[in-house]
């Protein structure tokens, strides 16, 4: 008794995979036939059908007719009648996977366009912060007695680093 692969075993070569008709299979569908409908090429498609048929029904032989001009095109009237009846519920479907998608497509807009606005406010934030330190920086202005003040307290600091390694030197 052959045993059937499991998930922890790749399939084989031989092996075929059934796969489940799907709704997205079915929607794809709906979307075609929507699309399909919309265009100039189904419109002339349907007109010369239209045409074709009617004057099959009305120029050739009593023999070779099978709908009666008599009665209105009976069966034209059914065929028309059905082609609208499916295509009415068909592009409605098509049209409820377009909202969603839509919706979709909203939703990630709204969170992209948060996330930029976040973003936006932290670097407004940070030039904000940035201003603000330079304006700082530019209000400490150096004047000639400041540099000079500061310049001899480092000579003083330098000159008393120099004198204190002699001193412990000759200490020792």
């Amino acid at each position: 008794m052959a045993r059937s692969p499991g998930l922890d075993a790749p399939l084989g070569r031989g092996t075929t995979r059934v796969r489940p008709t799907s709704r997205d299979r079915f929607g794809r569908f709906t979307e075609w036939v929507a699309r399909a409908m919309g265009t100039p090429a189904f419109l002339l498609i349907l007109t010369m059908f239209c045409v074709l048929w009617i004057m099959w029904n009305t120029l050739l032989p009593d023999e070779l007719r099978f709908d009666d001009a008599a009665l209105g095109f009976t069966a034209l009237t059914l065929m028309l009648s059905l082609q609208a009846s499916y295509a009415a519920p068909l592009i409605l479907l098509a049209q409820n996977r377009q909202d969603d998608r839509d919706r979709v497509q909203i939703e990630q807009d709204r969170q992209r366009a948060e996330r930029n606005l976040a973003d936006t406010e932290y670097l407004a934030r940070e030039i904000v912060a940035l201003r603000l330190s330079l304006e700082e920086r530019n209000s400490q202005v150096v004047t000639r007695d400041v540099l000079r003040h500061e310049l001899k307290a480092l000579l003083a600091e330098l000159e008393d680093s120099h004198e204190k390694p002699s001193a412990d030197g000759a200490s020792a």
